[in-house]
């Protein structure tokens, strides 16, 4: 499989298609493996999100190639256990976390690092900025927001126009206007 995901163009939701692009077991096939996993064909495209027949996109052949290497070099992709182990297992690696942050939320000296361990889930925190949200206060208010969303395109372009009109309409009032100059 992995000579024939270099040689032919991989396609996702299809067999084959018109331009000559092939679902990765066909490319498998022409290139001399001879398996025929129905599942296979299932679980890639459920993984691509595939609607129609398209071209894989990068992201997704890389996804295919490293899986490929992996089980060639025998590498253990997953580690079989229960999944009630490794639910107690995220759940104690949380509490440790949350111990030492606690801990260091305590102290007045700078926290340590975390030690670096590839099973500890890493939280990204947002910077602080000093604005806070105000969806909820506004929510009430009419027009608080200078465009509501948009679902397609047609739509944001014909409200940015509208929006565009009427600040022309505001800025010509302001320049029609006379001008009031302060008394002498």
């Amino acid at each position: 499989m992995l000579k024939g995901i270099d040689s032919n163009p991989i396609i996702v939701g299809a067999y084959v298609d018109r331009d000559g692009g092939v679902c990765p077991m066909l490319a498998a096939h022409r290139n001399g493996g001879r398996t025929s996993l129905a599942s296979f064909a299932r679980a890639w495209d459920r993984y691509t999100g595939a609607k129609r027949p398209r071209l894989a996109t990068r992201r997704e052949l890389r996804t295919l190639r490293s899986l490929l290497e992996a089980r060639l070099s025998g590498d253990a992709l997953t580690d079989l256990g229960s999944i009630a182990e490794a639910a107690a297992q995220i759940r104690s690696e949380r509490a440790a976390i949350a111990e030492r942050e606690a801990l260091a939320g305590d102290s007045a000296a700078p926290a340590t690092p975390l030690p670096p361990d590839e099973s500890l889930i890493r939280v990204r925190r947002r910077p602080e900025t000093g604005e806070r949200h105000r969806a909820h206060e506004l929510r009430d208010r009419l027009h608080w927001s200078w465009m509501r969303p948009a679902r397609r395109y047609e739509e944001y372009r014909d409200l940015l126009a509208a929006a565009e009109e009427q600040l022309a309409e505001q800025r010509s009032a302001a320049l029609s206007r006379p001008a009031v100059r302060p008394a002498e």
